[in-house]
């Protein structure tokens, strides 16, 4: 028998989608500083348009969901990309708080049609079975290829550009990312019981499951964490690090500002999070994934503890960047793949979304709370502790979790 491949179209172009959906959404956090000096606001008044766009984006993610299982996969792409930049050209016009506030809800709807839910629901029924943990791990990897390019591109062309030109040249890249949807053909791989079953019957299955309220809990912290440190990350380590050495190897690199190597340690964190997140996927196929997450949640509180413990220098910044790039997006391929292994193939993007729409509570707080306690107390350590803590709470919640099918469930229930 031919062995199916791993790459296929539908995960190369889908991969692309992702790329640069994700390259523009983790480059907010270099626009944190400039928006607010040129306007004088508050730190608290970017950070809640950047935690509203993280809402909206969990909002939104089941309901690209069900669009996509409704009315077909590329249809919702297109409009989420098209969302996507009328979001950004538009916010490019904004010059008040509440304008940048509101239209972020676009953006983070444009996210949802063109980000993980749609697009790893397409690549999970493109993919075997013996393939499909490590290609939602290569999808999810993607995200962290356009984080590498993000902040640095972002920082260059602010160099260059005012920040509203740079908006208007991110839209533009969100509509060339359609150039890739030809390739996002995937089959209806679901089973014969699968297809039979409405999306009601699934839904009502799942929210009864006690096993997914866990992992929708458990998903909070790994937004809360990710969506903090985009967004606060670049900040926190221009303020707070200590001074770079000018004859090191940062200077040498061409990184001699601390706000420079705030946009490097965005980017380390996507360099890391590609091997992470495809050794995540390949890992997935081989273990428990409730094991594997809770070892990452564990992984991520430590590595977040230690680091704010240490005194904040260029060495500690370049560590925990690696560390937690390495944890970074790698609880996605495994969630993902959780929801598809427990509840099936068919309404996974709808399922996946309602999950994720947890990850984006937690974002949202993650960022609202950076940039509230930041006003209230001049740092970002009491935000950072309660990161620590939900972390260790995630690691917690995985371990009950059950794993088996529920159409396995029904068997065995069956025949005992």
């Amino acid at each position: 028998m031919t062995k199916s491949p791993l790459f296929t179209p539908v995960l190369i172009g889908g991969s692309i989608i992702i790329l640069i959906s994700f390259a523009i959404r983790a480059s907010f956090g270099v626009f944190q500083i400039p928006i607010a000096d040129e306007f004088g606001w508050l730190r608290a008044e970017f950070s809640l348009a950047i935690a509203i766009q993280n809402l909206a984006w969990g909002i939104g993610q089941p309901i690209f969901g069900a669009i996509a299982e409704r009315f077909g996969d590329r249809r919702a792409i297109i409009l989420g990309a098209l969302t996507y930049a009328v979001g950004l050209v538009l916010s490019s016009m904004a010059v008040t708080p509440g304008q940048h506030q509101l239209l972020e809800i676009l953006v983070g709807f444009g996210i949802a049609g063109t980000g993980f839910g749609v697009i790893l629901a397409v690549v999970g029924r493109a993919a075997s079975d013996e393939h499909r943990s490590v290609a939602l791990g290569i999808a999810t990897a993607a995200g962290s290829a356009g984080q590498i390019v993000s902040a640095p591109l972002a920082e260059t062309l602010l160099g260059l550009f005012p920040w509203q030109t740079v908006f208007l040249i991110f839209a533009g890249m969100v509509l060339a990312s359609l150039f890739a949807l030809p390739l996002l053909r995937a089959p209806e791989a679901a089973s014969k019981a699968e297809l039979e079953e409405s999306m009601g019957d699934i839904l009502g299955k799942a929210f009864r499951d006690p096993s997914f309220t866990l992992i929708f809990v458990g998903f909070f912290s790994c937004g809360y964490q990710l969506a903090f440190i985009t967004a606060h990350f670049p900040a926190f380590v221009t303020e707070l690090c200590g001074p770079i050495d000018p004859t090191g190897i940062l200077a040498g690199l061409g990184v001699t500002t601390t706000s420079g190597l705030g946009a490097l340690a965005i980017a380390l964190i996507g360099v890391a999070n590609i091997v992470g997140t495809i050794t995540a996927g390949w890992l997935g196929n081989r273990f428990p994934r409730k094991y594997l997450l809770t070892l990452i949640y564990l992984g991520r509180t430590l590595a977040a503890g230690i680091f704010i413990l240490l005194p904040i220098t260029p060495a500690t910044v370049i560590v925990f960047s690696i560390v937690m790039g390495a944890l970074w997006l790698a609880t996605v391929p495994l969630t993902s793949g959780l929801v598809a292994h427990i509840y099936g193939l068919r309404y996974m993007g709808t399922l996946y979304g309602i999950v994720f729409f947890s990850h984006q509570l937690g974002g949202f707080l993650g960022v609202w709370l950076g940039g509230w306690m930041y006003d209230l107390y001049g740092d970002y350590t009491a935000v950072w502790w309660i990161g620590v803590a939900v972390g260790a709470l995630s690691a917690i919640v995985h371990l009950p979790i059950r794993e088996t099918p529920l159409h396995d469930r029904k068997r065995v229930a069956v025949s005992t």
